[in-house]
């Protein structure tokens, strides 16, 4: 899922999005609670309406926006109490409250609000941090009125086996729509995230899809893919174009280097997104160079597209029971073993 944190996934449009092959964005409830706030939206028709995009949209509940803020928040039994990034004036956001912002945006998935660890935390944080999450958990379920959206709930438990099974046992006894693994992608080594997301992966059922929140480098989905995950996001594709950096299947390219001052070919040789079907990386490199708007959004639609086609053939592989032999031809083409 491209992130569209503010309603708009950067610099693209949404029949950009839908050329791309995209069939899901993913919105940020701290966001658009903030600005323009879920009262307009929901005034104007709901999400889908208010940015013109016709296909699924997943909702998160904000707990990792708020995460992020570190010093400017509170928690407790009840929620939290943050100040807003953009005045600092103070805000609070409990289960219930993430539940009605959601279902005035009208997204089509919604999710619980839990509280995500940081990373280390010692044992007695996490453990609090996982009860904590199973309490509003709850609260979420019976809050929920609007049967047309889906509910997701979040697995918490830092990086500690026994609290991952605690978490995963609690929130499947309450029979969400779907599972997501939270707390990862926050400093923790690569060996680490594929070994909780195992170990998460066993405890949930294999009838639910299972949502890996904020994990996106293209191998780490091809290893989550294997481990049984079937959602992601990540603002990896949008963020690093933005940067200069571009994705292909033989691995990443700087458009800045200048090497590509005179290289005629697309970004990737075969790859049939509008960028790389007319223009060159000497002219990308040109406008991001020139600092020109146009580059963001070129670099975007390769990127965006690139990730599609990742996943699209993963899917087929699996389809095909060939998923080894294609994950051994991912890092070959990539010079990896």
């Amino acid at each position: 899922m491209p992130v569209g944190t503010q309603g708009s996934v950067k610099s693209l449009s949404p029949e950009d999005l839908e050329d791309a092959g995209v069939r899901i964005i993913l919105a940020n409830t701290y966001h658009l609670y903030l600005r323009p706030g879920h009262e307009v939206i929901g005034r104007l028709g709901g999400l889908h309406r208010f940015m013109n995009w016709s296909r699924p949209i997943l909702t998160d509940s904000g707990g990792f926006q708020v995460y992020s803020l570190a010093g400017l928040r509170r928690i407790s039994k009840e929620g939290v109490t943050f100040q807003s990034h953009l005045d600092g004036s103070k805000h609070f956001i409990g289960p219930e409250e993430a539940i009605e912002i959601q279902e005035s945006l009208g997204a089509d998935i919604i999710m619980t609000l839990d509280e995500c660890a940081p990373y280390p935390s010692d044992y007695d944080y996490v453990l609090n941090s996982v009860k904590l999450t199973t309490l509003w958990a709850r609260r979420c379920v019976e809050k929920k009125r609007n049967k047309a959206q889906t509910l997701f709930g979040i697995i918490q438990g830092g990086m500690y086996s026994d609290l991952r099974e605690m978490s995963a046992r609690d929130l499947t006894k309450m029979d969400f729509d779907g599972y997501a693994i939270g707390g990862l992608s926050v400093g923790e080594d690569r060996e680490t995230r594929d070994r909780v997301i195992k170990e998460t992966r066993d405890f949930l059922p294999e009838d639910k899809p299972v949502y890996l929140m904020g994990v996106g480098a293209p191998e780490d989905l091809v290893e989550a893919v294997m481990l049984g995950v079937d959602m992601f996001d990540c603002v990896m594709p949008t963020r690093n174009a933005r940067n200069g950096t571009l994705f292909a299947f033989t691995g990443r390219m700087n458009i800045k280097n200048v090497q590509y001052v005179d290289d005629e070919r697309p970004v990737e040789k075969g790859c049939l997104c509008y960028t790389c079907r007319h223009f060159s990386r000497a002219y990308l490199r040109h406008l991001f160079m020139a600092r020109e708007l146009l580059a963001y959004r070129l670099n975007t639609i390769h990127n965006i597209y690139y990730y599609m086609h990742l996943m699209e053939e993963m899917r087929c592989a699996i389809e095909e029971d060939r998923f080894d032999s294609y994950r051994r031809h991912f890092y070959k083409l990539q010079g990896k073993s």
